[in-house]
């Protein structure tokens, strides 16, 4: 995981969207609203994000489909597209009903198995199979556990030339002996390295003054929901059964949840006070209809 070292916030700089997708996903997902450019610099002013970080951020965003330009005068407001809100409520999902500990596996697997002519396109799968939680359990075979919509994986990997989806078989099934599900868990998954994320986390957040030299308690929410995030993104959500029973996730969502319900209030009232000027949208996102008001 990429995360902000030590306690300055001036590094966050590094990586601005995933902190503005966080105070989207915190402060304008399901509210209909834009939101004034300048407010967003004023924001991200408080994480050492740049003027010129936050413009070439939200420029890129609107380009690829995540955010709408709703134009009033020669002011520029930024809301969700339907695409952005996807994103956004997945990750919500995430956070605060999926979890970091999967205490409800039904005891099935997903296996995936596929032999593509493009070595591209097969970098691209690989890579979006990890990000959906899958691991190499053996040559040209890759696995992950419960349910996964696999379907979705491969439609934004179709390519005009080729369709992936004819190159692939999907098959869901149970472990039988002499396979166990706890070697599954072992050979096609690095549990050390997946602690250890944990315990990055831990080592940041789960001290008595978390980011002492962070800016405020919105810049702190917006560091602690983008790294949790972040890192329960990349989890594989392997069944709790399988793991050792000291697993780090257990006591990191515990932190998280703790730190995200102290910083909530005071961030929200820094919040209002810094988004001095929304526009209300209406109809499709992308049309740009809009309305002034105050914050």
């Amino acid at each position: 995981m990429t995360r902000t070292e030590g306690n300055d916030p001036r590094q966050a700089a590094a990586r601005p969207q995933p902190l503005l997708l966080s105070f989207l996903g915190i402060y304008v997902l399901g509210r209909g609203v834009a939101v004034y450019s300048g407010s967003l610099i004023e924001v991200f002013a408080r994480l050492g994000v740049s003027e010129e970080a936050v413009r070439s951020t939200l420029a890129r965003m609107a380009k690829r489909g995540l955010l709408a330009r709703h134009r009033r005068g020669r002011k520029t407001y930024f809301g969700l597209t339907e695409r952005a809100e996807e994103v956004l409520e997945d990750g919500r999902s995430r956070v605060w009903e999926t979890g970091a500990v999967n205490r409800a596996w039904d005891g099935t697997w997903t296996l995936v198995g596929f032999s593509l002519p493009d070595s591209a396109t097969r970098h691209d799968l690989r890579s979006q199979l990890i990000w959906a939680g899958f691991g190499l359990l053996q040559s040209g075979l890759w696995i992950a556990p419960g349910t996964k919509d696999v379907g979705g994986v491969l439609t934004a990997l179709e390519a005009s030339d080729l369709r992936v989806a004819d190159h692939v078989t999907v098959l869901q099934a149970k472990a039988l002996g002499p396979t166990e599900s706890a070697d599954i868990v072992r050979k096609a998954f690095d549990i050390d390295e997946i602690a250890g994320r944990y315990r990055a986390f831990l080592d940041r957040w789960d001290t008595d003054h978390p980011l002492p030299g962070a800016a405020d308690d919105l810049a702190r929410q917006l560091l602690l929901h983008t790294d949790w995030l972040q890192l329960i993104r990349q989890d594989p959500h392997l069944p709790a059964e399988h793991l050792p029973p000291d697993w780090p996730a257990i006591r990191a969502e515990q932190v998280f949840h703790r730190l995200a319900r102290v910083y909530e209030p005071p961030a929200a009232k820094l919040a209002s006070e810094l988004i001095s000027e929304i526009v209300e949208t209406s109809g499709d996102p992308g049309r740009g209809r809009t309305t002034v008001s105050s914050h």
